[in-house]
């Protein structure tokens, strides 16, 4: 397939050889000193380097972003970033490396701290700009690439989600080529969280039906192909057709998201387990579906369309039985999470800003027994 050019919230360069098209973006949004924020994965097995060499130079590269990325790193990075006075970002890798290199980016336009930015408190009128930031995925789930927000874990323990149309990056370079050596289990896990993003952006009650028509196209996609990529991780129809689905996914959660990213990102804050956000988004999406049923039947029909289902089929057991195929846990308890941070994820849920958008509301009892029944 051609290298497709979407402008729909920004432009994205989409198909197998976009990387090429890296100087053009750094052109156009006036990087001349690039900074990359990555992980030291993609820098042992040459990803950096191949992303350095698509540049046509040399890069300051940051590689500590941790797997949920927290505020000390992103102070770390940003006093790197300063220091060699670069004056862009390429953030490249999975939704870690993205997020902390959106946060680098308001930091270094905007000042800190970062909770002062919260959007629940009215932060976005804190935001004074944003560094320039081309986004480089590198496995296809998280969307962020092309999506207004950013998820931090604060000094204080909370896990935070800042959003602003701000925070959408100049560019996203999609090439699925830097997916090809994702191992199976995280294609399975970020793959399950691109498919979250679809369902829940599209049962969120906000009006927009051109995301939802994009959410739903995004969730055939990966129950087609997410099956095929974690078998066959050379299959490269099924890669680029995963990526599609992870980028349309962040396309259609401009409308919002829901119950499952509200416990997820409860969840992501146990250091002491440190999950895959995806990972848990798999595991609790059952649940929350079969919660939200009675609120949403209507669009629980178009969900059974788009997923291939029989009429009247039961989704929450069709996703149960998807995670079983391609890997993804049995529940929390496997994951290691625990009795004794039931009552912290219930708190943490409630607070959330995904929490506003699931349509029905979730009381803590409604928290606790879904996290329970996710155990």
């Amino acid at each position: 397939m051609s290298i497709a050019t979407l402008t729909y919230l920004t432009t994205t360069q989409f198909g197998f050889g976009a990387l090429e098209l890296l100087p053009k973006e750094m052109a156009k949004a006036g990087i001349t000193k690039p900074f990359i924020a990555t992980d030291a994965g993609l820098v042992k097995v040459g990803i950096v380097d191949t992303v350095k060499t698509a540049m046509g130079g040399d890069a300051v590269v940051f590689d500590e972003t941790p797997g949920n990325p927290t505020e000390e790193a992103v102070k770390k990075a940003l006093a790197l970033f300063e220091s060699e006075g670069c004056d862009g970002i390429i953030a490249l890798g999975g939704g870690s490396s993205m997020d902390l290199g959106k946060a680098v980016g308001l930091l270094a336009a905007s000042g800190g701290p970062l909770e002062q930015y919260d959007p629940l408190q009215g932060g976005a009128r804190n935001i004074k700009g944003m560094t320039p930031l081309i986004a480089v995925p590198t496995t296809s789930g998280t969307g962020s690439e092309v999506s207004v927000g950013f998820v931090i874990i604060l000094e204080d323990g909370r896990k935070m989600t800042f959003a602003s149309p701000l925070f959408i990056p100049k560019a996203a370079i999609c090439d699925p080529e830097l997916t090809m050596g994702l191992p199976p289990m995280m294609t399975a896990a970020t793959g399950m969280d691109a498919i979250t993003h679809c369902i829940e952006a599209f049962l969120t009650p906000n009006v927009n039906p051109p995301a939802e028509g994009v959410a739903l196209d995004g969730l055939w996609r990966g129950m087609q192909y997410l099956p095929r990529a974690v078998k066959d991780g050379s299959d490269r129809d099924a890669r680029w057709h995963m990526m599609m689905c992870s980028t349309e996914g962040a396309f259609a959660f401009v409308k919002g998201l829901g119950a499952v990213h509200a416990m997820s990102h409860a969840a992501g804050r146990i250091k002491r387990v440190n999950p895959h956000h995806g990972t848990l988004n798999a595991i609790f999406l059952p649940e929350v579906l079969r919660f939200n049923q009675g609120e949403c039947e209507e669009k629980y029909v178009r969900l059974r369309q788009a997923m291939g289902l029989e009429p009247g089929a039961d989704i929450a057991q069709a996703i149960a039985d998807l995670n079983a195929e391609i890997g993804i846990p049995s529940g929390l308890g496997e994951m290691g999470i625990v009795e004794d941070d039931i009552a912290e994820m219930v708190q943490y849920s409630l607070a959330d800003l995904a929490a506003r958008g699931n349509p029905r509301r979730a009381s803590a009892e409604d928290f606790e027994a879904m996290i329970r029944a996710s155990m």
